[in-house]
Parts: structure tokens; C-alpha cells; sequence
């Protein structure tokens, strides 16, 4: 069965409308890519059971859509690329869970509506990875809408790039490219998506709990990589892959601990519906 969409007609195309097609490639499939995901996939099996109705801000090209409806949950996964979103489309139906996805535009930025569950019911949970949020200059609005739509005691999972990548730091100094070093800094300049521009923002952890706490309240608080490289490194990785299997083992058992927690290319946050 076809992933059903719900897909908003003369949508304008998406920065990441150019890269959809070979994000997978570059990322979702690379070894660091994997590792970074295990950690994510780590926490979601925590949080959510089958039978769950879950909101996915940001879907990409749905692999965390996918994983989860094959472990039994459905995703209304949203992205504000229709690009995007045929990719999850696809995804799902090649995985057989195409009836388990639906996929539809949303932008982070405006106001979600009368966005909800299919059935009206609010959902079990949210979950957004690998920086969507980050395209959000405040998420307070966004907080109180996700406060409508998950029930109480729902969790949210969210996966935001921080303020402080040591790692970026080392590899854009290594290049003598000082700018790109101190990026996070400054928050809300463009950020190069293929041949266009974003705004980006890099919450620190304490910011994205205060901007949440009317409605959610933080239960764990862990690091996506302290050790690994961030996510633009793919290729030193897989020179290394010894090297960085075992640097993957130790972030995973210290994810929750300081300096971990702080210093990486993203971090995580489980917060729960009040």
C-alpha cells in the first residue's frame, strides 16, 4: 500500500528540495551516519511502544519514519520539503509500511494550524532528529502547539545541533577558515544548504528546556557524539573505521555524562508532556 500523503498543493520549492535525492548517500548511509543514528534509534525504542501515533518535525528522507513503523508505531511525518517527502513516501513503500507513513508539508516557522493526529486524537509522542528544530529562531510557539498535540505524559524526543562542537571547531581551523570555526556563535546567519542559504540557530540545552518548560519537562539529557566527528567528516571515518568503532562504544556509554552531554555536533532531549 502507498504512503497516503496529505501533501499541501503549490508548495514553493525547499532549499533541501536540492539535496533530497542524494542525502541518503552522503549521510544516512555513510558508517558515521549509522553510528550517530544508533544513538538517536537508542533513545526513540525508549520512549515510544508499538501501537504508538507518533509527529516527526522534519522527516528528511524518512529513515527514522521507517524504523519505527517497523517496529509497530505510526508516524505522521512532516518536512517543509516536498522533495523530501517523496523520498519518505518512497521509503516506505519499498519497507512495506507505506499504510504506517503519512507524509505531509509543514514549516517549522509558521504556526502548525490544525495540524493533529489523523483520527483527531492527540498523538502518543513527537520526535525531531538531526536539527530541524535548528531552522526555528524560537521555539516557544512550537512548544505550546506540541503541548495541544501530545497527550499528557507523551514524550518528546529532540535532536538539536548545540552551541559548542569541539570537533567543527578543530576541522574548520585545521583549514584556516576561522569564520567557519565560530559559526555557532552567531546564531541566525545562513547556513549553505546545496547552492542556497538557511538561517540557522544553535539552542544550548538550557535554552531548549526553558522554552519547553510551560509544557514539558526534561527526563534525559545526552550527547550525540562527543568522540565521533560531526557530520561533514563521513569520509575521515571511513579511513579510520577502527579507530572510530571504538570511540562510537565509548560515546554510547558515557552519552549522559559531562563534558558529553554539551560538546557535540548535536545533543539530545527527552522531555515529557505535562
Amino acid at each position: 500500500m502507498a504512503a497516503s500523503s496529505t501533501l499541501q498543493t503549490g508548495a514553493p520549492a525547499h532549499p533541501f528540495d536540492a539535496v533530497a535525492a542524494g542525502y541518503d548517500a552522503a549521510f544516512t548511509d555513510r558508517r558515521l551516519g549509522r553510528w550517530l543514528r544508533a544513538i538517536v534509534w537508542a533513545q526513540l525504542a525508549r520512549a515510544f511502544r508499538p501501537g504508538d501515533r507518533l509527529l516527526e518535525l522534519g522527516c528528511g528522507t524518512g529513515e527514522d519514519a521507517v524504523w519505527l513503523a517497523r517496529r509497530g508505531m505510526k508516524i505522521d511525518a512532516t518536512d517543509a520539503s516536498p522533495a523530501m517527502l517523496a523520498e519518505t513516501r518512497r521509503k516506505a513503500e519499498a519497507a512495506g509500511v507505506g499504510e504506517s507513513v503519512t507524509t505531509r508539508v509543514l514549516d517549522l516557522t509558521a504556526p502548525l494550524g490544525s495540524l493533529g493526529a489523523p483520527d483527531g486524537e492527540r498523538y502518543d509522542g513527537a520526535y525531531s532528529n538531526f536539527g530541524p528544530l535548528n531552522c526555528v529562531e524560537d521555539r516557544r510557539a512550537l512548544a505550546g502547539e506540541l503541548a495541544r498535540l501530545v497527550r499528557p505524559g507523551g514524550k518528546l524526543v529532540l535532536v538539536v545541533m548545540g552551541p559548542l562542537c569541539p570537533w567543527e571547531v578543530a576541522w574548520h581551523l585545521a583549514r584556516l577558515r576561522p569564520r567557519g570555526a565560530i559559526r555557532r556563535f552567531r546564531s541566525g546567519k545562513p547556513a549553505h544548504v546545496g547552492d542556497d542559504v538557511l538561517p540557522v540557530w544553535y539552542p544550548s540545552p538550557h535554552r531548549l528546556a526553558r522554552e519547553f518548560a510551560p509544557h514539558f519537562e526534561v527526563r534525559e539529557h545526552i550527547g550525540v557524539g562527543l568522540l565521533l566527528p560531526h557530520s561533514e567528516m563521513s569520509e575521515l571515518v571511513d579511513r579510520a573505521p577502527g579507530l572510530f568503532a571504538g570511540l562510537a562504544r565509548i560515546d554510547r556509554r558515557f552519552a549522559g555524562a559531562l563534558p558529553w552531554r554539551w560538546l557535540n555536533d548535536h545533543y539530545l532531549m527527552v522531555l515529557e508532556r505535562r
